[in-house]
């Protein structure tokens, strides 16, 4: 009777562990401001429990940060997407009395991030940019990532409406020809919002600026790893694009901020810990870096 007594305890106390919470493992992630992960072009926040951002907000969470993750339009330009992350800082802040963000961004993200903290920088406490293309010269992603958006623009269409369809996000609006547009002059959007802007080329700029903080960070091998499908299309892209890249953004493009490193041997989505977390053999784990990043702005007191 003893010992079913005691194993009947004992199921309890898993079955309640199983029902509890998930407790921080640590508070070195612990931010003052929640962290916001920003989505990039064909982009999303989740897809059957699929992060674009894979495994970054389970890990930060597990030690102590609070992350919130946006929703955007996969094919905009930069302020319809914009204007979408600044609505939903706005709920936020309504909602759980938040005053400030750290916006961490991918790609495209980075300057959608941008134009928040151009428009709203009272909200905004820090701008973190992983692979974003803030400055692109005319031929920067090459013929082929071109030809696509202008050409193709149906089809563009149909891949965000598909995209934000899975990701219960089919009301947002996608349009391929205003996203060619900024892509086709990125200068004109850096004249509004040049906070953080490099001083000299493939230089870096203020880590301060306007009462914000601003980082950046990107990798420089387009293909790393033979089991990864995806390396296919950024290794070709990558052999068009004239200069040192992660297989679709030129990395002296990506500088803005202060400069973190410009040489990970990531691509265009390690950078994200996609897809499913193959990355080249011996690579630095892209889960470790959104960790210590969140530590440094912890230790800014952001």
């Amino acid at each position: 009777m003893n010992r079913f007594l005691k194993l009947l305890a004992a199921a309890t106390l898993a079955c309640s562990a199983l029902a509890a919470p998930a407790q921080a493992a640590s508070d070195y992630a612990k931010t003052r401001y929640p962290l916001v992960l920003v989505h990039g072009m064909a982009g999303f926040d989740s897809i059957l429990g699929i992060d674009y951002f894979y495994q970054v907000p389970a890990d930060l969470r597990r030690n102590g940060a609070t992350v919130l993750v946006a929703s955007l339009s996969s094919f905009n330009d930069n302020d319809v997407r914009g204007e979408q992350l600044l609505k939903q800082l706005k709920e936020w802040a309504a909602a759980q009395g938040y005053r400030k963000f750290n916006l961490v961004a991918h790609s495209q993200g980075g300057p959608t991030a941008r134009y928040v903290a151009g428009v709203a920088p009272e909200l905004v406490a820090s701008v973190t940019t992983v692979g974003s293309p803030h400055d692109l010269p005319a031929s920067a992603s090459g013929d082929a990532m071109g030809a696509i958006l202008t050409g193709y623009p149906q089809l563009v269409t149909l891949l965000g409406r598909t995209l934000g369809w899975a990701s219960g996000r089919a009301g947002l609006p996608q349009d391929p020809a205003a996203l060619q547009a900024w892509a086709a002059d990125t200068s004109a959007f850096n004249a509004r919002f040049p906070l953080g802007r490099p001083t000299a080329a493939c230089g870096q700029g203020p880590e301060q600026a306007g009462g914000i903080y601003f980082y950046s960070v990107t990798g420089s091998k387009p293909a790393t790893n033979i089991l990864d499908v995806s390396d296919l299309v950024l290794g070709a892209i990558g052999k068009s694009v004239e200069a040192a890249s992660d297989g679709l953004v030129p990395v002296c493009s990506t500088h803005w901020g202060k400069v973190l490193r410009d040489d990970y041997p990531w691509n265009h989505l390690d950078e994200i810990n996609q897809v499913f977390g193959l990355i080249g053999p011996g690579a630095p784990d892209p889960l470790a870096f959104y960790r210590q990043q969140a530590n440094r702005l912890k230790l800014k007191g952001l």
